[in-house]
């Protein structure tokens, strides 16, 4: 205790705790700060001696955070959240928007919906640049490291601010270049299967096929909707798709209605500290009015 009453704890302090509890291993921290994992080390030696007590748990996994260097991580982001509101206050075009937004969502919906969304906004604010994430998870936006999250889901963490921009529809399609596989081929098991079922096991359409069909085993295991969607158009075998991402393809043709139970919701979220941010508000009101499901 005595020691970290005598430590004057530093800005830089703050940036190194955030950045490892962010990136969760020194090589991580070296890549964000722009320095070699050994001064990293260094640097978290200095503030540990200084503060007469360890910060994190380290094994061959990564750095574990403490209690207390969540909390220091904590004040770290209010700080982190006051600098970029400076900085967009120093801009000098009132109308002007800069700086980086990190936004993360599904491939799916990555390629289906946001990019073509941002198009129109690059053209709107050049200034502004974009670090996009594809993956299932959205931790990364609890943890801040992305400021938009775009993501499928009935229930949305409470914690996170968002507006809900509409169902996602799903319905059953094959290959225009497939064999005429009807209904009844799918209910008679004549028809093969494309799923992403070891890689999202939970997601609605493997849930709704293994109560609707719990014998068929699918031909093709694959790891995203995404190619779910490109194989089903190469005529590989039939596979339920998002409505939005089928759209428009003439090589792909649907067999039924949509499946309502494999319905979810497109939620655009932020986190409630830095959704004020100028960068952010701008692209996150732009993707609320751009984003159309149907």
């Amino acid at each position: 205790m005595t020691a970290a009453k005598q430590y004057k704890l530093g800005a830089g302090d703050l940036e190194l705790v955030l950045a490892l509890v962010r990136a969760g291993s020194l090589n991580g921290v070296a890549e964000r700060l722009g320095v070699d994992a050994s001064t990293a080390f260094r640097a978290l030696q200095r503030l540990e001696r200084g503060l007469g007590q360890p910060l994190f748990e380290r094994s061959r996994s990564g750095c574990t955070p403490l209690e207390l260097a969540r909390t220091l991580a904590e004040q770290a982001e209010v700080l982190e959240s006051a600098l970029e509101a400076a900085r967009s206050a120093l801009q000098q075009r009132p109308e002007a928007v800069a700086g980086t937004v990190r936004i993360t969502t599904t491939d799916t919906l990555l390629h289906g919906l946001l990019a073509p969304a941002l198009r129109e906004l690059h053209q709107r604010h050049p200034l502004l640049g974009y670090e996009l994430q594809a993956g299932n998870e959205l931790a990364s936006l609890t943890r801040r490291d992305a400021d938009i999250a775009l993501r499928a889901t009935r229930t949305p963490p409470p914690h996170l601010v968002g507006r809900q921009l509409g169902p996602i529809r799903v319905a059953l399609y094959r290959g225009v270049s497939a064999p005429a596989w009807r209904w009844p081929d799918v209910e008679e098991g004549r028809a093969p299967w494309v799923a992403p079922d070891d890689a999202l096991p939970e997601h609605p359409t493997v849930l709704w096929r293994r109560r609707r069909f719990p014998k068929v085993v699918p031909v093709y295991r694959v790891n995203s909707i995404l190619t779910v969607m490109e194989l089903v158009a190469l005529g590989l075998g039939v596979g339920l798709l998002p409505l939005f991402l089928a759209r428009g393809r003439t090589d792909l043709q649907a067999m039924s209605a949509e499946v309502a139970d494999c319905r979810t919701e497109l939620w655009l979220l932020a986190h409630p500290e830095s959704r004020h941010l100028r960068r952010v508000s701008a692209v996150y009101a732009h993707l609320a009015e751009a984003l159309a499901l149907e």
